[in-house]
């Protein structure tokens, strides 16, 4: 019986080792899996390479695991952004090796890996320092770089819902990378609001397939969330705002 189900976060995270390369799915904190980054952040592994959209957000998630000194290199988009204090203080400092990548690209980079393409020429970054020591080529009177696929050791994503088998379903924009990260990664783990009876899924709405998972992991409800939709913003802590006031990080600027 195929069951790809594991007991909490902790098990779905225990074997990334030292120096691994790991993506994290999300746009932000929409589709970010919170918990399992959390549980990695328990888990100890050092000396990684990151592979996201964001570079982290306050002092929480993904910004803590770089706070606590374990990433090595982060390769993403958009490093920063009003509460991206910890990446700035690691870049700064000499600590952190950063790798730019444009969104579009970065996408395409990972979906290039999951599909086994060698490599592809994009005319983004053509004529910028990012082509700088590249590979470049005219095609029909436009410039293109010769951009090489992004692969991972291990792909953590969130959905919201699947079944034991991995078929897994998605809520709205929360998707964003983790379909194309699921399918780059050596081992897949995705985290969803809920595991449903195999049939439950109409097969027709599955986003990823379960070929592409090789662990689920079932996490509590969030705080800011309700049978899968929003009821309110969160600070940088995931704490929610009272409804009457918009709120401020933990460094007295308003969200």
């Amino acid at each position: 019986m195929i069951d790809k189900t594991v007991r909490d976060a902790a098990a779905a995270v225990a074997d990334v080792a030292d120096g691994s390369t790991v993506m994290i799915g999300g746009f932000g904190r929409a589709g970010q899996p919170v918990e399992l980054i959390d549980a990695l952040i328990d888990q100890g592994a050092s000396d990684l390479t990151i592979v996201s959209n964001n570079a982290g957000n306050g002092d929480v998630g993904l910004a803590r695991l770089l706070a606590l000194g374990r990433v090595r290199r982060i390769v993403c988009s958009f490093p920063r952004q009003h509460d991206s204090w910890v990446f700035d203080e690691l870049y700064r400092s000499g600590r952190i090796e950063l790798v730019i990548v444009p969104q579009g690209n970065l996408a395409e980079r990972i979906r290039a890996a999951g599909a086994g393409i060698g490599a592809f020429f994009s005319p983004t970054g053509a004529g910028t320092q990012l082509a700088e020591g590249r590979e470049t080529r005219t095609i029909d009177g436009r410039d293109f770089v010769l951009e090489h696929p992004i692969a991972a050791d291990v792909a953590l994503i969130s959905g919201l819902r699947a079944d034991r088998w991995g078929n897994v379903v998605y809520r709205g924009t929360a998707r964003n990378f983790g379909p194309v990260m699921a399918t780059a990664a050596r081992t897949s783990v995705v985290q969803v609001d809920e595991v449903v009876p195999l049939g439950a899924i109409d097969p027709e709405t599955v986003v990823t397939p379960g070929i592409f998972i090789d662990r689920v992991v079932a996490v509590p409800p969030r705080r800011w969330m309700h049978e899968g939709r929003f009821v309110g913003g969160v600070d940088v802590e995931g704490e929610p705002l009272a409804p009457e006031a918009p709120g401020t990080d933990p460094r007295g600027r308003t969200l």
